[in-house]
């Protein structure tokens, strides 16, 4: 089964600080690391599942589907775009090739300072963390609509409803 991304690059481009001109191969891997390391976490395994069924079928908008539709248009997208910045940002300056890392130089501009990284970092992870509890406030909310948020086993992730941001970025 392919994996279905809950944003496409140019989404992330469009509604980020990523400029447009960024290659989508060097961002598609922070979406997908931003939906098993954050979004799958505040879904939880079967909701993640279901999400990433409906839109691998292409299925989402069909009647009947609503509910998901409007949980991923309105909810789940705004956190991947969030998520997903702070998983690229740390190493949108490097690129590694055959003679090692490279740190990139711009001809009119200047690297910013692990300072001013931190300060971006942390504005990130607060949009991130806003539209992660609207998420489960909804869900939560509407649980009826969404029967496998509060479904699992013990191979599953369970959602984490806990929206206490109180850890950091330490870099």
């Amino acid at each position: 089964m392919s994996k279905a991304l809950f944003i496409t690059a140019n989404e992330l481009k469009k509604k980020s600080i990523i400029d447009g001109n960024v290659d989508e191969d060097k961002i598609l891997q922070y979406i997908e690391v931003a939906q098993d390391t954050h979004i799958q976490n505040y879904m939880g395994t079967n909701l993640y599942d279901k999400i990433s069924a409906l839109l691998i079928a292409g299925t989402i908008a069909d009647g009947g589907n609503e509910a998901y539709n409007t949980l991923w248009l309105t909810y789940i997208k705004p956190m991947c775009i969030w998520f997903s910045q702070e998983a690229y940002l740390p190493f949108a300056m490097f690129q590694i090739q055959n003679g090692g890392v490279y740190k990139h130089n711009s001809a009119n501009g200047e690297s910013i300072t692990l300072e001013e990284m931190r300060m971006m970092l942390q504005e990130v992870r607060q949009n991130a963390e806003h539209y992660t509890r609207r998420f489960i406030d909804y869900v939560c909310a509407n649980e009826s609509s969404y029967p496998e948020y509060t479904t699992s086993d013990a191979s599953d992730m369970t959602p984490d409803t806990d929206t206490n941001f109180s850890c950091g970025w330490v870099l």
